[in-house]
């Protein structure tokens, strides 16, 4: 899928679903869509009435579908794209998207080793499109999630992953507040949070980590302080860039 030439698409608006109070999915019908792979992303260009353009990356949030892809996009305050996707743009509206991008950071259906995937805040998108691809493709590798968030209201696909998905488990933390009742207290990720949450090294699991640059770096080397393998360590980081 990555060896086409990447060119900007008319992308329609066909489905908004809220995901928080800042956050929406954004259901895109791309006429000629080639496909992608979950873990890839794409860009997203807004042009001007004067011409100004500018342009943003998102992941992709679940697996190919036909000529539809889901975007889930964070409004970044003060920022150029992220407001009018999230607050502007309705449906039958119309954006520029090139892709898919990205070849490393994908899972794919036909692999058979257990996956551990690590989340911070808003880097659960593209690994949401790997759980669903799991799911579509009928696969029974098993799967661990560790999502790492500040608060329970601002956690994605939150109906979601409370339905039953067999041989995927779910860890949630949270580093500001906790829903009551909850036995971790608030706090950042721990190398016991990986040993509960996680596969032992010894199982061979490829790892997927998503999130702000710090968490990704804090969760690397966790994972390789328990012994895993830097080879099967995959991240995908990203830091502010004016949304």
């Amino acid at each position: 899928m990555n060896s086409r030439r990447l060119v900007w698409r008319i992308a329609r608006l066909v489905e908004i679903r809220d995901e928080t109070p800042s956050a929406r999915t954004l259901v895109l019908q791309i006429p000629g869509w080639p496909g992608h792979l979950a873990g890839q992303h794409v860009d997203v260009r807004l042009t001007a009435e004067d011409g100004y353009s500018t342009q943003r990356s998102y992941s992709i949030a679940a697996p190919a579908d036909g000529e539809r892809v889901e975007l889930t996009v964070q409004r970044v305050p003060d920022g150029e794209v992220s407001p009018y996707l999230t607050e502007e743009l309705t449906v039958g509206d119309e954006v520029e998207i090139r892709g898919p991008v990205g070849g490393w950071f994908v899972w794919r259906p036909n692999g058979t080793a257990p996956v551990l995937l690590v989340a911070g805040g808003s880097g659960i998108v593209p690994l949401m499109a790997m759980i669903r691809a799991r799911r579509q493709a009928g696969s029974r590798t098993p799967f661990r999630l560790i999502y790492s968030l500040r608060e329970p209201g601002e956690r994605y696909y939150a109906e979601e992953l409370r339905l039953p998905h067999p041989g995927l488990d779910v860890t949630y933390l949270y580093t500001r507040a906790v829903p009551d009742g909850w036995a971790r207290p608030a706090g950042r990720l721990t190398i016991a949070d990986m040993n509960t949450g996680g596969w032992p090294a010894d199982f061979g699991p490829e790892c997927y980590i998503c999130g702000p640059t710090g968490f990704v770096e804090t969760a690397s080397d966790i994972l390789l302080a328990m012994g895993h393998d830097a080879r099967a360590i995959k991240t995908e980081r990203f830091g502010p860039t004016g949304g």
